[in-house]
């Protein structure tokens, strides 16, 4: 038994039952471990969460940068990383889960080490979008209100996503980016 097979049950887990209502000794079960053996490899249910946090974060912020990097217009790129932020999200559904709903879970001491890491995903967005705005092809007030406003369009994705639904994620991904980039109205509001 190792860690990165206790934070996979633990982000199963997590993600089934909601982190208040897990307990270690569900993690225990769930890896063949008494719970005495369990904290051995972790020393506490906050400790856990605070990693599977972190992972979801660096696996979306790689991607996503991986997605944006390189050359391309900004409508492009930002095309390319909420392809790769839903995919990825999807592909690691109970890692993500974890991340967008039980992020508020962590203690204050817990969260302050979390955040710079939040807000360093969340720059990839806003400056993309700054990118856009000063090149002339994106239009918005606030590149941080419209960063927050796709993240959290695509956050909640994971809430209702079927893999057997009528639309596929690439295809979820392509609608979003149009309505992004396009509005309801298609065009500046009058």
């Amino acid at each position: 038994m190792n860690k990165d097979q206790i934070l996979i049950a633990a982000a199963q887990i997590f993600g089934n039952k909601g982190f208040h209502a897990a307990s270690m000794q569900d993690i225990a079960e769930a890896v063949n471990l008494q719970k005495a053996s369990l904290y051995h490899h972790v020393n506490s249910k906050q400790e856990i969460l605070l990693e599977l946090l972190d992972q979801a974060l660096d696996v979306l912020t790689e991607q996503v940068g991986n997605a944006i990097d390189g050359n391309g217009s900004a409508e492009v790129r930002l095309k390319n990383a909420v392809f790769a932020y839903l995919t990825t999200m999807l592909e690691h559904r109970d890692l993500a889960s974890v991340l967008l709903l039980e992020h508020r879970s962590l203690e204050p001491e817990l969260q302050a080490k979390h955040i710079p890491r939040r807000d360093r995903f969340e720059k990839l967005w806003r400056d993309l979008i700054l990118e856009g705005k000063t090149q002339g092809i994106f239009e918005c007030a606030e590149p941080a209100l419209a960063a927050r406003a796709i993240l959290g369009t695509l956050n909640w994705t994971i809430t209702w996503f079927n893999p057997q639904g009528a639309l596929s994620a690439a295809e979820i991904s392509e609608n979003y980016v149009e309505l992004f980039l396009h509005g309801l109205h298609g065009g500046t509001i009058p």
